[in-house]
């Protein structure tokens, strides 16, 4: 067992799933959305990033452009909340937290496409 590769595959699980934990609920009560679970679904979704730079394979490219895509979203995700929080009279409104929702949501599949990689490269690896 490759030690490198339990921390690569783990993280990788792990910003997928904070992510759809972040997502799951309805999409504009802010009370299914963790302000929380989303800073930790953007810090796991970086350390994941981080991992990938690395990999000089053709999948390595690939798994490093989704892990940034995610980056983004979970990024702009979390500006839009702090400018709803912060900087508008109104506050997380339904129609701020769909949008941040939403965002997440593009980082989820960003994701979920990084661990079907994942799990297409396992396969195709010969013992």
């Amino acid at each position: 067992m490759n030690p490198e590769k339990v921390v690569f595959g783990f993280f990788i699980l792990l910003a997928a799933t904070l992510n759809f934990g972040f997502f799951i609920g309805d999409i504009a009560t802010a009370a299914y959305h963790d302000v929380y679970e989303l800073f930790a679904a953007l810090v796991v979704s970086l350390i994941a990033t981080i991992l990938k730079l690395g990999d000089r394979t053709q999948i390595g490219a690939v798994h490093l452009a989704t892990s940034l895509v995610a980056d983004l979203q979970l990024i702009t995700a979390a500006i839009v909340w702090a400018y709803a929080e912060h900087a508008t009279a109104a506050g997380l409104t339904p129609e701020m937290v769909a949008r941040i929702v939403s965002l997440s949501g593009g980082a989820l599949l960003a994701n979920l496409v990084s661990v079907t990689i994942l799990v297409a490269e396992t396969l195709m690896q010969r013992r």
